[in-house]
């Protein structure tokens, strides 16, 4: 089974990170989720009404992106941190976007809690997952562009497995090849903080709500979790 490593540089530099790491397998991303429908109904209702914001950059849980991105070289208001992006965009089109039903269920659950997620495709990913600091020889292929292929600049924190880097500045942009789709059966999704001393209730509550939305649509769930005290897991 694959194993996530959050390297010693980057618990040292970001000593307050954890990671929850929400694994589900024998996925069924074809039939209906009406629980994840009725959240992002429920969540764009409460935009529309005036009762719930998302977090903007003067958040607290924001803002330490905002930092960690400009500590490696980043300019977060030009790569926004992916809950940043994502909060962005509901706030402007008053919808999230519709993806499929597991991808559709990590981002209202991120953007309602304010805490950057993201996936994996286990069945696509070579080796052990580690966070760490890009050397500049790496390659990153987007989401969405196949044919595009990047070099992070040396420094940058990516997720990388034996194969090439999995996601661009920390929590940016995930790549092509480990994409969840409808046809993913065995998923890691990743809820993140820095701040664990002031976050960590939300971010397990987070990932409550998260293997609440997968759990009636596979065979299996689990929760891990990731950080300096614990900085290896294999789920």
């Amino acid at each position: 089974m694959p194993s996530f490593h959050l390297s010693p540089a980057v618990a040292e530099a970001f000593p307050g990170t954890l990671v929850s790491l929400v694994t589900a397998t024998g996925l069924r991303g074809r039939e209906p989720w009406p629980d994840t429908a009725a959240a992002l109904a429920d969540l764009e209702q409460r935009l529309a009404d005036g009762s719930w914001q998302p977090a903007d950059e003067t958040d607290p849980r924001i803002e330490a992106w905002h930092t960690a991105y400009r500590s490696f070289g980043t300019n977060p208001r030009r790569i926004r941190p992916s809950v940043d992006a994502l909060g962005r965009r509901l706030a402007k089109k008053g919808a999230l976007p519709r993806i499929n039903p597991a991808v559709d269920s990590y981002n209202v659950v991120s953007v309602r809690n304010g805490l950057p997620a993201g996936a994996f495709d286990l069945d696509r990913v070579t080796g052990e997952v580690v966070i760490r600091r890009a050397d500049g020889t790496e390659s990153f292929t987007p989401l969405g562009e196949p044919d595009t292929v990047e070099n992070p600049k040396p420094g940058e924190i990516v997720y990388a497995d034996t194969t090439d880097v999995l996601t661009r500045h920390w929590n940016h942009r995930d790549a092509h090849r480990t994409r969840v789709t409808e046809d993913s059966t065995r998923v890691a999704f990743l809820l993140e903080t820095l701040h664990a001393t002031r976050d960590g209730h939300l971010l397990t509550a987070a990932a409550g709500e998260l293997q609440d939305l997968l759990a009636p649509h596979a065979e299996r769930t689990a929760v891990h979790h990731l950080g300096p005290a614990r900085p290896r897991v294999t789920v």
